[in-house]
């Protein structure tokens, strides 16, 4: 049992990767993408037995999730029995391998799973560990749906179908919400009536977990200390962007909240915002919940700032003088300073502040102005190592503050996937595995 299979289960899509516990190198990785769309994408790369890499890419529709993981399994299939995926089959040929592999027939080495990791978004306050799926697991995931409409039915739709598909294999749940179970009361309560939170379990949740807790880890072996002695401001910054005060290797806050929408600006989600400017638009503009929704969440951020929320097309713009390209950048890095100065009060001593996610590992300039003028608090960047193009670089993990620089400043490219393989391995070798759901 030496491989993991992480699937990570979307709203009209399906990713996945496949691990070799012994090194964790990836053997198999693919998505099924836009699933319900007459051209469904499918993507595969995979290693076979003799090492060899193959690649291959197809559009065919795909109409549901158990169609999309049917399709995964055939490309597992090549490197499970250690022979290549098919190219090209007919669609009878491929009933008839897809049959085989359920029966058992033809996935001799599917006993070598160890477990397959399944991320889901939201967890609430009932999972605070990578968690063993059962049937109470199931319907408890069901039950926070309401909390992540849009992700937690998607989640769970991975899950359903690859039990179905791998009935003896161990499956678990690894919960973007769960790094983040360790915040205070002060930090995730909102200043509400208190039977919202206890009725309807309204408070500040956080994302991005599986992120900020692999980021966090590599900061510390970066250190050179025990994750237990470290206090970090990680950033996660993508088109999702979240950041994470972390004290002796715990969370104690984080800017998402009950939903991703709050804290930070990002590619299309308007982050922090006065909650009355809903009232103004519903009263003024006559929106309702469902175009508010849309508005704030689809239409906003860099989008609804300057048009564009590829953070590598406004930069191209504003070095041509786009005023508005500018303007986005400018608030999207004054955001940023302002939640480093919180989060470093709140810790009062960091040793390090990380960048990880699209932005925050390739885009210099956004790093460069959401440190700049934070010298009288120990963070100077080094100029030279922020902009080493990365053809230069033998090593992603990097350190780009001065040497002279009291807080360390460090670029850690993000794994989630390999986060929850890890986990997931974890959850089943430990004798208390699984762990069950909070009463």
């Amino acid at each position: 049992m030496s491989k993991i299979l992480v699937i990570n289960s979307g709203s009209s899509s399906i990713k996945y990767k496949l691990y070799d516990r012994d090194d964790w190198r990836v053997l198999a990785s693919g998505s099924v993408m836009r699933i319900g769309e007459p051209a469904s994408e499918i993507h595969s790369e995979w290693l076979d037995g003799r090492g060899e890499h193959y690649s291959s890419r197809s559009t065919t529709p795909i109409a549901t999730h158990a169609d999309g993981m049917d399709r995964i399994l055939l490309a597992l299939a090549g490197q499970l029995i250690n022979t290549p995926p098919p190219h090209e089959m007919t669609e009878e040929e491929i009933d008839h391998l897809l049959q085989a592999l359920k029966d058992g027939e033809a996935l001799a080495e599917a006993a070598e799973l160890a477990a397959v990791g399944h991320r889901v978004v939201h967890g609430g306050e009932a999972f605070h560990l990578p968690t063993l799926v059962d049937d109470d697991v199931i319907e408890a995931i069901r039950h926070m749906s309401p909390l992540a409409p849009l992700h937690n039915p998607a989640n769970l739709d991975g899950i359903l179908v690859a039990r179905e598909l791998f009935p003896g294999i161990p499956h678990v749940a690894v919960f973007d919400t769960a790094f983040h179970q360790t915040m205070p009361r002060t930090a995730y309560r909102y200043a509400i009536p208190d039977y919202l939170y206890r009725e309807h379990w309204v408070r500040r949740y956080g994302f991005h977990g599986t992120s900020h807790h692999y980021v966090a880890k590599r900061a510390a072996h970066m250190l050179g200390k025990p994750l237990e002695q470290c206090n970090l401001i990680t950033l996660h910054l993508g088109n999702g962007a979240s950041a994470t005060a972390i004290r002796d290797g715990a969370s104690v806050d984080t800017s998402m909240g009950m939903t991703p929408l709050e804290g930070l600006v990002m590619g299309t989600r308007c982050g922090d915002l006065d909650p009355a400017i809903h009232f103004y638009l519903s009263k003024h503009l006559g929106l309702d919940n469902d175009t508010l929704d849309d508005l704030l969440n689809r239409q906003s951020g860099l989008l609804g700032l300057c048009g564009v929320n590829d953070m590598r097309e406004i930069q191209r713009k504003a070095q041509q003088g786009d005023e508005a390209a500018e303007l986005a950048i400018g608030v999207t890095c004054h955001r940023l300073k302002k939640y480093i100065g919180a989060y470093y009060a709140e810790l009062g001593r960091v040793d390090a502040i990380v960048f990880t996610g699209g932005i925050g590992e390739n885009d210099a300039e956004t790093r460069a102005r959401s440190c700049a003028g934070l010298e009288r608090l120990g963070i100077e960047l080094d100029p030279q190592a922020n902009t080493r193009p990365h053809d230069q670089l033998t090593d992603l993990e990097r350190d780009i503050a001065t040497a002279a620089s009291p807080v360390r400043l460090l670029v850690i490219p993000t794994d989630e996937e390999l986060e929850i393989a890890r986990q997931a391995f974890e959850a089943v070798a430990g004798a208390d595995g699984s762990s069950s759901v909070s009463s």
